[in-house]
């Protein structure tokens, strides 16, 4: 055979057109539910003592030799390295997989796992009929459903809030600092502030059986003293007036645009003259093609909610200015988008 046939051999096949990507896509459910096998036999938490062979893994987790070596083997390479036949976490799996570190991601995988997943499993309907077979709306107005892992968001936002903490300048005032914290949830946002500085007072908003939850985290953040609590509805419970930021963390996307521009009219009148309100959210372009990650939320918001979506940083910015902020920008953070931030004036 001559050179030139094998070249154009060779640049055929590679041309051929085959299912090697869609069949990669296919198995996607595999890494959250293989994370959260390792989560639930402390494989992450047993190796954070340092790499240890199969039999050792297997002696300590109390789990099959069998399942812990297919196990291991997945998930090599994606979370875990094998270094001549002993096994080590991979720098972010020990950060943010092992339960007793600060930053431990292993509740929101449980989160994943137990609850998103199951719902998933519904998506050809929900297509079909454009409504989800159950809604977080539904599950006692959303309660019990935020109540199973809102403590678990925590780790995700904190770096973000911490960020817009200095951004803010907060320990350059010279009186008290009103915080709206909307829809608080773990606190993140308010409790992030309120580490800032001792000026700060948080005013946290949720339903009462969640903020039993914002309390224990700001207890143990050590600024139980700063916040103040009430209880209700984003859309019925009472603002106040005169606050001097106003935090939405992660909450338009569960909304959908209507309600979600009547809640930024009521902040805007919730805030004094230059007030500033901070908004966390998986944004998209303005075409709605990228990035993945949001447009694949957008999904999960079609799954679990009547009206939630993802939306781009100009939608929200003509959001904004209809509702009479100026000065709409953004702020880079650690997470999937940057918050958005506007002002009052």
């Amino acid at each position: 055979m001559s050179e030139q046939v094998s070249q154009q051999m060779q640049q055929t096949e590679e041309a051929l057109v085959t299912p090697k990507r869609i069949m990669e896509m296919a198995f996607g459910f595999a890494a959250p539910l293989m994370m959260h096998a390792a989560i639930q036999n402390r494989i992450f938490d047993t190796l954070d003592g340092g790499p240890m062979p199969l039999d050792e893994i297997c002696e300590q987790t109390h789990a099959s030799e069998r399942g812990v070596r297919a196990l291991l083997n997945g998930l090599v390479d994606l979370l875990l390295t094998d270094d001549h036949g002993r096994y080590r976490l991979a720098p972010d799996t020990a950060e943010y997989l092992v339960s007793s570190k600060p930053m431990s991601h292993t509740e929101i995988l449980r989160h994943f796992a137990q609850e998103l997943i199951p719902n998933w499993l519904n998506l050809d309907t929900i297509v079909r009929t454009g409504q989800p077979s159950i809604t977080v709306e539904a599950d006692l107005e959303g309660t019990v459903f935020f109540e199973k892992f809102v403590e678990s968001l925590f780790p995700m936002s904190y770096p973000a809030a911490k960020i817009l903490a200095n951004a803010l300048n907060l320990d350059r005032a010279t009186g008290p600092i009103s915080v709206l914290d909307l829809a608080a949830g773990s606190g993140v946002w308010g409790i992030a502030l309120a580490q800032k500085s001792t000026t700060v007072k948080v005013t946290a908003i949720d339903r009462a059986k969640i903020l039993n939850i914002t309390k224990q985290v700001a207890e143990r953040c050590g600024v139980a003293d700063q916040l103040k609590y009430v209880a209700g509805d984003l859309h019925t419970a009472d603002f106040g007036a005169g606050h001097a930021v106003a935090t939405l963390g992660h909450i338009l996307h569960s909304e959908g645009e209507e309600r979600s521009r009547s809640l930024l009219r009521k902040v805007f009148q919730a805030l004094s003259p230059g007030g500033t309100i901070c908004i966390a959210d998986f944004l998209t372009n303005d075409t709605h093609t990228a990035p993945p990650m949001s447009l694949i939320f957008g999904v999960n918001m079609l799954v679990h909610t009547q009206e939630g979506d993802t939306f781009s940083f100009a939608e929200i910015a003509t959001w904004l200015t209809d509702a009479g902020f100026t000065n709409t920008r953004t702020l880079d953070v650690p997470g999937p988008s940057p918050l958005i931030l506007a002002t009052k004036w």
